[in-house]
């Protein structure tokens, strides 16, 4: 905690020197307007993962085509283990402090992640603070994640069905797996399975750090005598969740879980974010975050 505050700390220092330093410049409300979009992920930092960044990147810029795009990721884990590999990604408080100091006046930050947890809300609670320092970025929008509303249930929902490997029989199952929280908003993955379950009733949805857990799952599977499950991440990357929980050979995996109870398991090693009908989503709540700016 201590080296977080810490961290966060000399961020805004740098902020606040930008500011000193370029306040002329970007100190006045009649400077001409400069938009851009920084894209805020968990993060990844297994290579093959990356293409499900890479795949949003472009459907943003796509979107977006003469509005600049940047990306930061909040896991610090996995920004140090870039950054022993040379690769350097910024957290959201420095890639704004950049973003600040370049002169960008109206900023849209896009969140990735899947449901709007403490990491969602921590991240809103940091951004909203550039917004409210002398000779700062003058407004700032947030785009919601991927599941924040009642429509976004139903989008995803019809989403996932979509997505289904076509070679899937209606006699088995398709079960996804998301990251899971102790935040409230965890409940959302039991709303989702709930409305995937009126249209399938053989879809589930567990996770793997909140509830349902794989244990749940597994029962749901036996008591419906299922014999083969799909098993698909429900995360924007297929990283070392999917690979090593989902689809490991780890005695704890949801693939060797079910396997032991009979159950034959096909993983599909394929994010959320390598998807167009689930990146739509995303796209869509930044599109609101671009219309909220042009508002203001």
């Amino acid at each position: 905690m201590k080296r977080g505050i810490a961290a966060f700390a000399a961020v805004l220092l740098v902020v606040f020197t930008c500011a000193s330093a370029s306040a002329g410049n970007h100190g006045n409300e009649d400077r001409d307007v400069k938009k851009g979009i920084l894209l805020v992920a968990f993060g990844t930092s297994v290579p093959e993962a990356r293409k499900a960044f890479d795949h949003i990147d472009r459907k943003v810029k796509t979107a977006f085509p003469a509005t600049d795009v940047k990306w930061a990721y909040t896991s610090s884990i996995i920004r140090h283990k870039l950054a022993e590999q040379g690769k350097m990604i910024p957290s959201p408080e420095e890639a704004l402090a950049r973003m600040m100091d370049q002169g960008y006046t109206h900023v849209a930050v896009q969140s990735l992640h899947t449901i709007a947890g403490q990491e969602f809300h921590e991240l809103s609670k940091n951004v909203k603070a550039f917004e409210n320092m002398a000779g700062s970025i003058r407004e700032i929008d947030m785009g919601y994640p991927l599941l924040s509303t009642q429509a976004d249930i139903e989008a995803v929902s019809r989403a996932v069905i979509a997505n289904i490997p076509k070679e899937r029989s209606k006699d088995e199952a398709v079960v996804l797996m998301g990251h899971g929280t102790h935040h409230p908003a965890n409940a959302f993955y039991a709303a989702l399975m709930f409305n995937l379950q009126l249209k399938d009733p053989n879809i589930f949805v567990g996770t793997v750090e909140g509830w349902p857990e794989v244990g749940e799952i597994q029962e749901m599977l036996e008591g419906k005598g299922i014999e083969k499950a799909y098993l698909m991440p429900f995360m924007s990357v297929a990283g070392d969740h999917a690979k090593n929980d989902m689809a490991g050979g780890g005695d704890d995996s949801w693939k060797s879980v079910l396997t032991a109870e009979g159950i034959t398991c096909v993983p599909i090693l394929k994010g959320t974010g390598e998807y167009d009908n689930m990146v739509s989503i995303w796209v869509d709540h930044l599109k609101t975050s671009m219309a909220h700016l042009e508002e203001k």
